[in-house]
């Protein structure tokens, strides 16, 4: 089934949601999980979003599951280097004063 036609009439807000704030969107839309489900969730929510696109809309919208790898990779390698980078930064700004 396609994916516009599984949710006609939230199709775009659940893509943005699931691209933006996929933690969020998994816990109120997915349903129950398995012990893998959760551990996705916990430690790579746009990994376990492509994966779950991939296996089920691949055959119908396989642009749809391109983009959500994308985004998987993308999302993931980004908040990493932010991370990083927010740490450097908040360790690099403090002064100490005599």
């Amino acid at each position: 089934m396609d994916f516009f036609q599984a949710h006609p009439s939230t199709g775009w807000l659940l893509l943005v949601g699931l691209a933006m704030f996929p933690r969020i969107t998994l816990f109120f839309v997915a349903g129950p999980f398995g012990l893998l489900h959760w551990l996705g969730w916990l430690f790579a929510p746009h990994l376990l979003v492509a994966i779950l696109a991939t296996t089920r809309y691949w055959d119908t919208n396989p642009v749809l599951c391109v983009i959500a790898w994308f985004i998987a990779l993308a999302g993931t390698g980004g908040e990493t280097r932010v991370a990083r980078r927010g740490w450097g930064w908040r360790r690099r700004t403090v002064v100490v004063e005599a």
